[in-house]
Order: C-alpha cells, then structure tokens, then sequence
C-alpha cells in the first residue's frame, strides 16, 4: 500500500511552519512507528532545517529532482540523512542561488516514487506557492497550513486558503493548525476558524522556551522533551490524524494536476482571433526590421545618435507596414500610431515595459514569460493588457538591459542581478530555470530620494520614531532594518544613511548597487559575477573583507543573507558602529534567528553559543518594515536588542505599530505607540553632554 504525503505551509513567515513540520514527521517516526522522510522545500529559508534537527543530508533536494534514473529504497540512500530515530531527510541545498534552481518537474518524478517507500512524507513548502511548493501540493495527501493567534497571519492565511482552493484543492485536504495557542488570548481557534472559513483541525500550545532550547542546541524537540506542552500538542495532532484516518479518506479525494500559481497558460492570454492577428503582424514587421536595419552599429551613449536611429526606424517601420495588407488589423490611426510605437519600443527599447518604467506611480515590474507582465501600483499587483511577441523578445529585452554594464546571460549562467540607466534593479532568470519563459524583475526607485518626511507623510512612521532614528543613527549605533521581499527596507535604509554626518566616510556593499546617500563622502562596491571562463567571481563576503582595509566609518551592506553575515558582525564588534544592513525575516526575534542561522553559512564552526553572544554585542537596534495587506508599507516595531541573558538574546520594542482592523476602503487602521521603554545609550549620550527629548518616548499613540 502506497504511503502519504504531507505538506506544511506558512501564512506568513514566523509562524513556526517549519519546526512543526520537523516535529511532526518525528512524531510520526517515534509514535507511530512508521517509516517516515522530511523532505525540506522551502527556498527561501534555505537551510534552516538542518539547524532545526541538527543533521544534514548526503545530497540535496535539487541533487534529487535532477536524477535521471529510478527512484527505488536503494538509490533513495544515496540521497538520505539518517537520524538516529530512524527518520530519513534530505535538505534543501544552503546556499540561495542554488536552492533557487531546484527543478520541479524533475522533483514530481521522485515525489511520484516516494510513497512507495515511506509510509509518511513531511514537506516543508515554505510561505509561497512556488513550482516547488505547487509541485509537492500536486502530490500530496494533505496540505496542513500553519497560523499563530496574529491577525496579520490569520488574514495572510486566509489569502493562501483561498488561492489553494481557486486553484481546485479540494477544502476537506486543507487543514489548518494553530501554532502557539495560548489560552485566553482573544484570536481563539474558533476565531481563526471563522476568519479563514475553515474550522482549526489542531492547536499547538505556545511553548516558546522549549522551542528556544531546542533550536539552540540544534535537537528536535520530540527527541529532547516530549512531555513538553509543545510536543503533546504535536502528538495529538498525529494521533488524531490517524484515529479518524483522515490520510485514507483524503486519499480519495480529486487533486489538480499539472497546477500553476498564475493561472492559464499562453492560450488563454491570447484567445481572440484579433490579438493573434495583431501580434503576427508585429512579430513580421519586426523579423524584417532586423533584416534591413543594423542596430549593432548604434551608439546608446549618443542622444543625438539615439534621436537619428529612432527616426530612421520609425520611416522603415512605416513602409513596412504599408507592404502589409492591414485592414483587417488596423482599423483607425489610433491603431496604426500603436502599432508603431510597439515596434520601435520592441526594436530599440524594451518593448512593453516602456510605457510602465515611464509610469512614475509603479513601483515594481514582473514578467513571467511573454504572455504575463505584471505591476505593482499603490500597493496593489495588477495584471498588463500589453504583452511580448515572443519568448526570443524578451530574451532581447534582458540582453538590452544586461549589454551596458558588461553582464552576461546564457544556459551556463541563467539569472543575472543588474540596473537600469535610472538606478532601478533588474533581475532576471531564463530557462531552463525558468520553466515558463524567460522572466524578469524591475524594482523601481523614486525620482527624488525620499526623506524621512516623506516616510512621515506616507504614513510608514511618525515624526517621533523618525527623531529616534536620526539620534541613534548619529550615536553610532549598529541597525539592522528587517523585513520581507518589498517590505521597503531599501527605502528605510536609504533614509537612515542620510542621518549620516557629512564628514564621515561611509562605504556601502551590494549586489547590485541600489543604495543612494546625498553625502559626498560615500566609495560604492559592487559585487562581481563571473567571466565567460567561469572565474573572477566577486561576492559580497570578498567585498566586506575588502572595506575593512579602506578606513572605513560606516560599512552599510544592502543585504546579509550569507557568511557575510560573520564579517558584517565582526566589522560592527571592531570599531565600526553606526553600521547597517538588511536582512530577509519577519519580526524582531525572527531577524536574530536569521542573523544566527545566516553566520553559520559561513562554514567556521562558531558554537551557538558564540554566535549568540556575537550577535547580541553587534546589533544595537532591529527596526521591522513591513508591507501589509492594504499595499501600505510601515515600521511595526524599533527593537532596542538588550544583549544576553543565559541563552535568550534580549529584545525591547522602543516603538510599536498596533493594527485595529480595517476600514470599509480596504486599508489597514491602527496606531504607532511609543513603549516608554527609554534605551540604554540615551542615558550615556547624555552624560556626554547630547540633549534628548525625552518626550519622544512618552506612551501616546499616534
């Protein structure tokens, strides 16, 4: 009889997804007997199980989904970590590019084969519905989504509930568990129950010391302390799984295959005889615009140049088209000016996109092959009428926009980190990685750098919580502004560098340089990929090192999400406060996990313990941004980290946002609060002679 798998999602990050997952798939080696394998597909937390059950796997997960042969209980060893419980795992590999390149359809082959050799399979799938994660939901028995007692999770959950069931889950394979239940806390199940539309199958008891000594000594917590109330509350929900023998009823039930997160496929974009036509025409005229015109020869650095080109190919363009028989395609001048100006972008800009990055209410640009543009305004992702002709144009798109700076991409090296003559950030990716087309990313940055009043003004933070900053930016303290993908820790850190005194050398460290501070002082580094031969690679960590030896006062590194992280801490413990970087995570406590999950990547061998107490002296204070589901974009906590107190790392909020609910428009209401928790440096700033308004930390909302 074949055997079961079982997919653990997330909300949100933060709610304790994937240490549920690993417990769970312990709970089921140890109490049920079974034979049981973690599989970790989570690619953005990459890693992070091997902390949790304090193991690794021979290979990885992307080593699996890229073996050709059969998948039977012996090829599956050579994959497989074993723990000393019996449980089988394989990893998701550490570092980010990679776990990036996981294929999917190779995956579904072995997630195909799996249950006939495990009685049970745990998926972590991560917080999105990735290939990845849409691939192992395609074979799973039941999906669990994870939430804590937290309106922002259980509203972001619900969000994920309905985007399983648009894609035709079937309701009664998604259950939902609630992490950290607290007794007499007014989010009570049957509240998060009500508010996603689906009653909470289990709850886990908050536990938040055992979980903490657990992480710490890298031990799961099955296996350490299964009288904990934490681990009783994993226990039940395995044995209430197998009691009402929930997995063989499920297994009846009609799953989607072949499911994708976006929806139809180029077909459906395309439908309607009229668009098919008008993209013919457009791909014609420009197969034989290529053939007439040399654009190798232009000079983009040439306005004059430019402005002579685009002439010439507007009057061949015309005279094309007046070879054509049109009639049926172009009906008014309206169409005929349309149709031209969609040549010319596709031939000497970047096509579609033109008119968006003209857009200067976007702030962000998705393409997912040539059928799907997506736009993100006011806060909101919309979906373009535009489209490109082809795959092949936007291949010509990204090599427009790559050409310039000396980047390549091709099969050998298929994702590449870039920017736009205006500063904005480009990343793209091709196949075979991209599985559905070649797909592009444009983070767009504002004309005018903002200021801490136009962060005020939007609402992000107030004047008080803004003075803070601009103290603790001048007393030298070391901030690390947390946060998730678009959450707005770019801009945040962009307005913190300009609290920098103007006579201090500051020396910023990115991968692709996005960081703008109005001093004169600033030397910016950027990161390096490698050549055609495959070497003078140049990351982040080499270029941390490299600032230590340039008499740096400020090192601000746009991001830490690897070993750097060892480096940026070191720099903070040796004479470089007033420091700053941003890292990928989702509250205050998480961003410290993060920080200690991430020194580890630098392979030293630093005990926990060590790691905690470097942590704990380099960071001063954690500010959390946030982009909340209205699209609004906010500081929900300044965190003053307190240093370390046996093995907990201290934190206290300075500065809170509270949520209230939402108004009948949609948009989140609630309040800043200052906690009238004055930090520790203000009382040793004004010993020094510094004169503090203490009134900025007076308990008022706001």
């Amino acid at each position: 009889m074949a055997g079961h798998i079982i997919t653990i999602l997330g909300g949100k990050g933060g709610v304790g997804k994937s240490l549920f997952a690993s417990n769970l798939a312990f709970a089921y080696t140890l109490e049920m007997r079974q034979k049981v394998l973690l599989l970790d597909f989570d690619q953005k937390s990459a890693g992070d199980q091997n902390i949790i059950i304090g193991m690794k796997s021979k290979k990885s997960v992307k080593d699996l989904a890229s073996f050709n042969a059969a998948i039977d209980p012996k090829t599956i060893m050579n994959f497989i970590g074993v723990h000393k419980t019996g449980l089988s795992y394989v990893g998701m590999p550490t570092e980010t590019i990679e776990a990036g390149q996981v294929d999917a359809e190779g995956m579904g082959k072995a997630l195909k084969a799996i249950p006939n050799i495990f009685q049970v399979t745990i998926i972590d799938a991560g917080n999105e519905l990735t290939p990845l994660a849409l691939k192992a939901l395609e074979y799973s028995t039941l999906i669990f989504l994870v939430v804590t007692p937290d309106l922002l999770a259980v509203n972001q959950t619900k969000r994920l509930y309905t985007d399983l069931t648009t894609l035709l889950f079937p309701k009664d394979m998604i259950q939902i568990v609630m992490n950290g239940y607290v007794s007499g806390h007014p989010v009570t199940p049957d509240v998060v129950g009500r508010t996603i539309g689906k009653p909470v199958f289990a709850a886990v008891p908050k536990d938040d010391q055992t979980c903490a000594a657990a992480l710490t000594k890298s031990l799961p917590i099955m296996t350490v302390a299964q009288n904990s109330s934490y681990a009783k509350g994993i226990t039940d929900t395995v044995r209430n799984l197998a009691q009402k023998n929930v997995l063989a009823t499920l297994e009846k039930l009609t799953k989607p295959q072949g499911t994708s997160a976006a929806g139809g496929g180029a077909e459906e974009v395309k439908d309607g005889k009229a668009i098919n036509q008008w993209l013919m025409l457009k791909a014609r005229i420009h197969r034989s615009l290529i053939e007439e015109m040399d654009f190798k020869k232009s000079d983009d650095n040439d306005p004059k140049a430019k402005i002579i080109l685009k002439e010439q190919t507007k009057k061949m363009v015309v005279e094309l088209l007046s070879k054509e028989d049109t009639k049926t395609v172009l009906k008014t001048r309206e169409d005929m000016n349309k149709i031209v100006k969609e040549i010319l972008d596709e031939a000497l800009g970047l096509g579609p996109l033109e008119d968006l990055l003209a857009d200067k209410t976007i702030s962000e640009i998705m393409v997912v092959g040539p059928d799907k543009i997506f736009f993100e305004k006011s806060g909101k992702v919309k979906k373009s009428d535009v489209i490109f002709t082809s795959d092949r144009q936007v291949l010509n798109v990204i090599e427009r926009i790559v050409a310039p700076i000396g980047r390549r991409i091709d099969e050998k090296t298929p994702y590449v980190d870039a920017r736009l003559p205006d500063g904005s950030r480009v990343h793209a990716i091709i196949p075979p990685c991209a599985l559905d087309g070649c797909t592009i990313t444009i983070r767009k940055f504002p004309e005018n750098r903002l200021t801490y009043k136009d962060l005020i003004k939007f609402g992000s933070m107030t004047e008080e919580m803004a003075d803070f900053l601009r103290i603790s930016v001048e007393a030298h303290r070391n901030i690390v502004v947390s946060g998730g993908t678009g959450s707005g820790k770019t801009t945040l850190i962009n307005m913190l560098g300009g609290f920098i005194p103007a006579n201090e050398r500051i020396i910023t460290v990115e991968d692709s340089a996005e960081l703008d501070f109005p001093q004169d002082h600033v030397v910016r580094l950027e990161t390096r990929p490698p050549s055609l031969e495959g070497d003078g690679a140049i990351d982040i960590r080499t270029l941390v090192k490299q600032t230590l030896r340039m008499r740096p006062e400020r090192i601000v590194v746009g991001e830490c999400r690897g070993g750097e992280t060892l480096d940026m801490l070191q720099a903070m413990n040796t004479g470089h406060d007033g420091s700053m970087t941003t890292v990928h995570s989702n509250s205050p406590r998480d961003c410290i996990g993060r920080l200690e999950t991430l020194v580890q990547y630098a392979g030293t061998g630093i005990s926990p313990k060590a790691i905690k107490e470097m942590v704990a002296s380099a960071v001063h204070l954690i500010v959390q941004q946030s982009r909340l589901e209205d699209g609004s974009r906010r500081i929900l906590n300044i965190t003053e980290v307190g240093g370390l107190q046996g093995e907990i790392i201290t934190l206290q909020d300075i500065f809170i946002f509270k949520q209230e609910g939402m108004n009948k428009q949609g948009k989140i209401v609630g309040k800043f609060q200052s906690t009238g928790f004055i930090p520790k440096f203000v009382e040793t700033l004004e010993k020094k002679g510094y004169k503090i308004p203490r009134g900025i930390f007076t308990n008022k909302a706001s």
